[in-house]
């Protein structure tokens, strides 16, 4: 799926649920790793996100699930997070050989936790609102 050719299309862009305290957690985590400060950030609520899915024949409504979009391609579940990790490189490479569990499990668990992360972590009423000195890796 092509990624339409923008000031973004280089970065990988991180599309993430803004409300949940479990996303964005793990957008901070990334933030802090991410010492080449390649990857872009964009809530699935912003109309940029929305735009991408809808231009690349994703449903708008797959917030349950944080997505990578890469050199033209878009993974979600476990596999955006595992080549997430892949991306950051380091010691973070680690945890690539989990691709060789069975999709079906990792997405299974995934989508357990997709299911309950506002009951165990907690939901804003509005997406984050990034502080100026990262504000220029989020794309509102």
């Amino acid at each position: 799926m092509a990624i339409p050719d923008n000031q973004f299309s280089s970065s990988p862009i991180i599309i993430y649920d803004g409300v949940c305290h479990l996303c964005n957690s793990g957008v901070n985590f990334i933030l802090k790793r991410d010492r080449k400060k390649i990857f872009r950030f964009t809530p699935f609520q912003s109309l940029f996100a929305k735009n991408l899915l809808k231009e690349n024949g994703e449903s708008e409504h797959v917030g349950d699930t944080f997505i990578l979009i890469h050199e033209g391609k878009i993974f979600n579940r476990a596999d955006a997070a595992l080549k997430i990790t892949m991306l950051l490189g380091g010691k973070w490479k680690l945890f690539y050989p989990l691709y060789l569990v069975p999709k079906f499990i990792r997405n299974g668990i995934y989508n357990i936790i997709a299911r309950n992360r506002y009951k165990w972590f907690g939901k804003e009423e509005s997406c984050m609102m990034p502080s100026p000195e990262i504000s220029e890796r989020f794309i509102l």
